[in-house]
């Protein structure tokens, strides 16, 4: 069966004509991208306009070159295609010299040094440095740590050239160190690159060869037993020291009291003899006898007294004398 359509009626043979198709509007499949573009454009913009800055962080932000320092921690606005921000952290960095850190192998080039006794030795620092001028640190040179690990290899070579290798390896570290550490900051405040040394410390310092360190270390452990025995003799000393000043204190107040008895009994006896001495200005006579008699009573306490004859014979025994303590005034008086 044949079906045959009329002309303009509709392909389903209701007889109704066909829509018309219409053709696409190209202008505002245009228009509508390019706000899209638009918007993705300014979120995009927005979103690279906020950052946020933390504690250890400095921010550089550059304003058609001129560039300025954002050290305040916290949510940050930069204008998006004008400013530019660079992040620099505040906190202490830090690099070896000597060896390296990963694999912990020495660097013979960066750690093999001569001393002033023309010996070799092995020593390797650990350098810290932290940012204090993020702006000079961005700007005045192309490498600023490059720079300071030369300046640190150049003043450690210079510093260990002025001492022996016992010092290096020994006693002599701490003072190493200190001149190491003022020569670096001196340089780097004169070429004012926006960094600082905060410290620098030697990890290891040994001769290069094993016998050489086998006699460091004798030579090391006979400086300690030195030094305990040093410590030993102190402890001592200081025990002993209080008792012989304790002694010596006594013999000391000793000695005063002698002297103030002394001092004493010779004051009593020059005023006994000045008193005499009035006396005998009175009475010389009188004083002198009484002088004479004292003398022979301390000199003849017990005495006895015999009457003897002319021919040696004994004419009579002990006569009841009187002590010779008291003697018999010619005036009648009695003198003690």
């Amino acid at each position: 069966m044949e079906i045959k359509f009329r002309p303009g009626a509709a392909p389903d043979g209701t007889g109704a004509p066909p829509r018309s198709v219409r053709p696409v509007d190209g202008k505002k499949i245009r228009k509508w991208g390019i706000v899209a573009l638009l918007v993705l454009l300014a979120l995009s913009l927005a979103g690279s306009s906020f950052y946020e800055l933390q504690e250890d962080e400095y921010a550089v932000v550059t304003t058609f070159g001129h560039p300025s320092v954002v050290s305040e921690p916290g949510l940050k606005f930069k204008i998006p295609l004008i400013q530019r921000k660079t992040i620099v952290s505040k906190a202490t960095r830090g690099f070896p010299i000597g060896y390296d850190v990963r694999s912990g192998m020495s660097v013979p080039s960066e750690s093999v040094m001569i001393t002033v006794d023309y010996n070799f030795v092995n020593v390797d620092f650990y350098v810290e440095y932290r940012v204090t001028d993020p702006i000079k640190y961005l700007y005045s040179s192309q490498d600023p740590e490059g720079i300071l690990k030369m300046l640190c290899q150049s003043y450690i070579r210079d510093t260990i050239g002025l001492y022996n290798v016992d010092d290096v390896i020994t006693t002599g570290k701490s003072e190493i160190q200190s001149s190491i550490k003022d020569k670096i900051l001196n340089r780097l405040e004169q070429e004012d690159m926006g960094i600082t040394l905060v410290n620098i410390t030697i990890q290891d310092a040994e001769p290069p060869t094993a016998g050489v360190q086998e006699a460091f270390k004798a030579v090391e452990t006979a400086k300690q037993e030195a030094e305990t025995a040093t410590n030993n003799a102190n402890k001592y000393a200081n025990e002993v020291l209080p008792a012989a000043k304790a002694d010596a204190d006594e013999i000391l107040q000793q000695a005063e009291a002698y002297k103030t008895a002394r001092v004493n009994a010779a004051n009593g006896q020059a005023s006994r003899f000045s008193q005499l001495y009035e006396e005998y200005s009175k009475f010389p006579e009188i004083t002198r006898q009484r002088l004479y008699y004292e003398m022979i009573t301390q000199v003849f306490p017990d005495v006895k007294v015999y009457i003897m004859g002319n021919d040696g014979a004994t004419v009579s025994p002990l006569l009841p004398l009187e002590p010779m303590g008291v003697t018999e005034v010619a005036e009648g008086g009695r003198e003690e």
